[in-house]
């Protein structure tokens, strides 16, 4: 074993605060400085960068904004074959191999897409390790079929190991049994954590009960879904108070007006408010009665449903992908199906009907992200992935079946 804590090279396309972002920047805090030497490599300058500056050696290696930002909804074949994208991520790869060689690191741990294939790439030709920390579901209701196909590939010769922030995570990028995938890389479900609050003290809900979505705006988020359900009881509860908290990337401007116009036409007006971008928002996710998901696609993880359970606070979240890995139906939080704002709206009746049932709710849920979903159990968890992938334990091979999602192995 090494006398010295392994290097580790974090990589990310971008430099905005988007989940994958924030849950990166999350995880460096709470890394050992005894086992772990943190460096971090992004592809732009930004939000990103200034914050992670001060837990880390920050470095910035440019690339090229029209491939930085292309959208994954427009990765197909023919994004494959344009000569001038395919020579400047090349060029880029060449530069980014001699930056990574040039740091002699021991392990490139990357955190986007983008970056698992760019930097991971890279970090093979300077003969590093390579972790993908995969934290989107590598599905066709997700991704193109061709990026899918894709990236499903590639994750089967480039990476040493895959942590995924679920089991459904993994399920989509290696679908095949068990039995089938032999050919992959060591690979662990390692769910995402957040921070505990201080002490949760019950008090009784304040007028207006408020109710709350949080998330960028964006289609897929389901706010339309929300705001159609709060006007299915806006009626039966004319105190409640609706809160959008969030505000649209990556050009969904659009959908912003859409769902704008579409509270105006419901009259949802006076209980309807859109809070924007919020700055604290753990003190947002506090100052909520009820906190909801609406999610219309099946969410990778679901980092504010436990931010919101950590506070305890009742969750109503769709059932898909992640969620029902960290909410238990009936007991920590609400399920309801995608789509569904008949369902929605009941689920919010149900717990304003009942404050008391609601109020135990959100404390077992807090509970349940104490003993699952701490932050500080996700950095120890990835801390043992490293060790796992440098220091195999005897009698295994170097490589290994991927973990079953409900076996043991590293599933937090």
């Amino acid at each position: 074993m090494r006398n010295r804590p392994t290097r580790v090279l974090f990589v990310d396309h971008t430099s905005e605060l988007g989940g994958a972002e924030i849950a990166l920047r999350n995880l460096l805090r709470y890394l050992d400085p005894l086992c772990v030497h943190k460096q971090t490599l992004l592809f732009s300058d930004g939000p990103l960068a200034k914050q992670l500056s001060g837990l880390c050696q920050v470095h910035v290696l440019q690339l090229s904004a029209r491939i930085r930002e292309t959208r994954k909804e427009s990765l197909g074949w023919r994004s494959v074959f344009r000569a001038r994208e395919v020579a400047a991520s090349l060029a880029y790869i060449c530069r980014l191999t001699w930056r990574i060689r040039q740091m002699r690191v021991d392990i490139v741990h990357t955190n986007s897409l983008k970056s698992h294939l760019i930097g991971g790439i890279a970090a093979r030709c300077a003969g590093c390790l390579v972790v993908w920390h995969v934290r989107d579901r590598v599905s066709n209701d997700y991704l193109p079929a061709f990026a899918v196909r894709l990236i499903r590939a590639l994750s089967r010769i480039v990476p040493h190991a895959i942590i995924a922030n679920s089991a459904a995570t993994l399920e989509a990028l290696a679908p095949a049994p068990l039995a089938q995938r032999a050919g992959m890389c060591k690979a662990f479900v390692v769910h995402d954590g957040c921070e505990l609050p201080s002490a949760i003290v019950p008090q009784p809900a304040p007028l207006p009960v408020k109710i709350g979505l949080v998330g960028r705006i964006s289609r897929w988020k389901g706010q339309h879904v929300f705001i159609k359900a709060a006007a299915l009881i806006k009626d039966e509860f004319p105190d409640v108070r609706f809160e959008i908290i969030g505000s649209p990337l990556f050009s969904e401007a659009a959908y912003e007006a859409e769902i704008k116009q579409l509270a105006s036409g419901l009259q949802l007006g006076g209980q309807l408010h859109f809070l924007g971008f919020v700055h604290d928002i753990h003190r947002a996710i506090g100052e909520l009665q009820i906190l909801v998901h609406a999610s219309t696609i099946g969410e990778p993880f679901g980092q504010v449903v436990i931010e919101g359970m950590a506070a305890a606070k009742p969750v109503i979240a769709t059932r898909g992908g992640g969620i029902p890995e960290i909410v238990e139906d009936e007991d920590t939080g609400l399920l309801v199906p995608m789509n569904d704002e008949k369902a929605l709206a009941d689920a919010m009746a149900t717990l304003l009907r009942d404050p008391v049932m609601a109020t135990q709710m959100g404390l077992r849920a807090r509970q349940r992200v104490r003993e699952h979903f701490t932050i500080q159990r996700t950095a120890k968890l990835v801390e043992q992935v490293y060790r796992e992938l440098l220091w195999p334990p005897r009698g295994q091979p170097e490589q290994e079946k991927a973990v079953s999602p409900k076996g043991a192995g590293m599933e937090a």
